[in-house]
């Protein structure tokens, strides 16, 4: 599917270069415009899982958002522009998600459940991506250049993401992935399947790009990616294992720690003994996702062509 994917999005930006007047090479007031472009941004990125997150019931997007623990995510692009109207981009993107029971707010409601089951997860996130970009308004623009423009976007792609998520235990972070705190793997548990740390990814999103010059330009966007794996925070199964199985499938000392870690609940008020079988750990109906917000600055480059070329492409303004 993935190949597909990326094989219809060459196709049609071999057919866009052909078929449209080929802006992305055309000279204008400020000279030469560039049809590649280099970029790099910078802006938070929010994790959407089971753990964590705002008051109540746990929502989507920005309802869930946890603010508090979001951090700054980095990234580097590299597009080509075969149009002004389609371009192709490569992008690499660096950060950290992070959600913690213990840090939602307790206003009473729904998030009290999560506050009481008391679980944590941290990930640093490597991803890399390929995805085509949109600009639809250049349908109506007079071409004369880039300075001054405001060029809004769609984007769509496919990529893979690397993670692993860990825990703190007794002020160590802790790999959560080999511990099998769901049982994945175990025949006890035949629907507890074992994950990946490497993940395929749909990103998809909207920005807009404002051009300081024929080279240069400020931009933002608002990127999602969907996921297909609701193991991000290491927690899906609706219940919790029985411990006695750590000790059939791990090490002594994994055992140990995993039996420190599946359940983290405070629920109860000390003297009641609570069986953690009977409570619900994650919600497995829905995977897990996470967006970014990414201020950027790019800088166009290459796009030489002789001057007769050039001139047929579209006109030199003076």
């Amino acid at each position: 599917m993935r190949n597909k994917i990326l094989h219809a999005f060459i196709a049609l930006l071999a057919v866009s270069g052909s078929v449209l007047p080929n802006h992305a090479n055309a000279q204008s007031v400020g000279g030469t415009i560039g049809n590649g472009e280099f970029a790099f941004g910078v802006g938070p990125m929010f994790f959407l899982g089971d753990l964590g997150g705002s008051a109540g019931k746990g929502g989507r997007f920005v309802k869930d958002v946890d603010f508090p623990l979001t951090k700054l995510a980095k990234s580097l692009y590299v597009s080509i522009y075969p149009s002004e109207l389609f371009g192709l981009r490569l992008s690499l993107n660096h950060g950290v998600l992070e959600g913690d029971d213990a840090k939602a707010p307790d206003k009473g409601g729904a998030e009290v459940d999560r506050l009481k089951r008391n679980l944590s997860f941290r990930t640093s996130v490597l991803e890399g991506y390929i995805a085509a970009e949109v600009y639809p308004t250049v349908l109506f623009e007079q071409w004369d250049g880039l300075q001054g423009k405001l060029r809004p976007y769609g984007v769509i792609g496919v990529g893979v993401m690397k993670y692993n998520p860990k825990t703190q235990l007794n002020g160590k972070w802790v790999e959560l992935q080999p511990l099998r705190l769901e049982g994945q793997g175990m025949e006890e548990y035949p629907d507890s399947k074992p994950y990946k740390l490497v993940q395929r990814e749909i990103p998809m999103g909207v920005g807009a790009k404002y051009y300081l010059s024929d080279k240069a330009y400020i931009g933002f966007e608002l990127l999602h990616r969907k996921l297909f794996t609701d193991y991000i925070d290491d927690v899906s199964s609706d219940s919790y294992i029985d411990p006695i199985y750590f000790d059939k499938y791990l090490t002594a000392s994994q055992a140990s720690v995993a039996k420190q870690l599946y359940y983290r609940g405070t629920y109860g008020n000390g003297s009641t003994l609570i069986d953690p079988q009977n409570l619900q750990r994650g919600n497995p109906n829905q995977k897990d996702a996470f967006f970014s917000t990414v201020f950027r600055f790019g800088i166009r480059f290459g796009g030489t062509p002789d001057p007769a070329r050039r001139q047929l492409r579209c006109p030199v303004f003076y």
